[in-house]
């Protein structure tokens, strides 16, 4: 009993770790990149080197224990083009909003998502909110209402932010419908296929050759970031329980800050962190009440 007992607190260790490992440091990373990029190359450049490095990643880790055809299909080919797009609109939404804003403002609003999914989930799934989670939600973003303070001076970019977050939203119920239909390893190489093929398709028209070393391995290891954060985030689901490290991907801020001192020299205000710590706690309670009525 003891041997299970430490095997299971093993395994949710990993777990936990893969998490952190793709929320703290992938997913900010990326974002970094992407923003450092923007400055002097098109958002359809930067767009393709991060769909092509990602599902090239993907197939080189996928390929060797499921055939190509069978990578490829799916059981709802319109759902999963859907959410491809869904996902690459989202991207290029938050991508541009980072021109403007601190990256831990913007990653703080982009949080409020899984929020997002609650509200949506009622009017997409079907599904039943009790008055505590709807409290959490509306808590959830009043946190964002004072990292954006309506009131004073916005800049407009916020608006993309949110606009994001929605689709975002849109994006993780898809995955929740399209999870009971086909494989993962399926689901997450569609995920880039839109971004892949609208950016080659475009990409003579905005491609300006990188200008020196240092942007060329930016351009790299964007795409690597992204595609080791998606394999962070599956490792970890395949270890332990979402609703245990569902909670960590809020460590997102972390990274954010950080890089976003490091390279950019922004640093968030007071009222940013109040409002991130109001979004973050009710996200953890949100994903908690839906973990308790799971095993229910």
């Amino acid at each position: 009993m003891n041997i299970m007992a430490r095997g299971a607190g093993r395994r949710q260790i990993f777990g936990i770790l893969w998490m952190c490992f793709a929320s703290m440091l992938m997913f900010p990373a990326s974002n970094a990149a992407a923003k450092f990029l923007a400055a002097d190359y098109h958002l359809i450049q930067i767009i393709w080197f991060r769909s092509v490095i990602h599902i090239a990643f993907l197939l080189v880790i996928f390929l060797p224990v499921q055939s190509l055809p069978k990578l490829f299909t799916t059981l709802d080919l319109r759902g999963q083009l859907s959410r491809s797009l869904v996902q690459v609109v989202a991207v290029a939404c938050f991508w541009v909003a980072l021109i403007w804003l601190p990256i831990t403002n913007a990653t703080a609003i982009g949080l409020t998502a899984p929020l997002m999914v609650v509200v949506l989930s009622v009017f997409l799934l079907g599904e039943r909110v009790r008055a505590p989670r709807w409290i959490a939600v509306a808590i959830g973003f009043v946190g964002a209402l004072i990292i954006i303070r309506p009131g004073g001076d916005v800049h407009w970019s916020v608006v993309l932010v949110i606009i994001s977050m929605i689709l975002y939203a849109l994006f993780i119920i898809q995955t929740r419908r399209l999870a009971a239909l086909d494989d993962p390893r399926t689901t997450a190489v569609y995920a880039m296929v839109v971004a892949c093929v609208a950016s080659t398709v475009l990409l003579p028209f905005f491609w300006v050759t990188p200008q020196n070393l240092t942007d060329l391995l930016v351009f790299t290891g964007l795409g690597f970031a992204g595609a080791l954060a998606h394999i962070g985030m599956i490792k970890a689901v395949q270890y332990t329980e979402v609703s245990l490290v569902a909670p960590f991907d809020y460590s997102q801020l972390i990274g954010a800050a950080i890089l976003g001192y490091a390279i950019f020299a922004e640093l968030p205000d007071l009222w940013t962190w109040v409002g991130a710590a109001i979004i973050v706690a009710s996200g953890v309670y949100v994903a908690r009440r839906e973990a308790a009525c799971a095993n229910n």
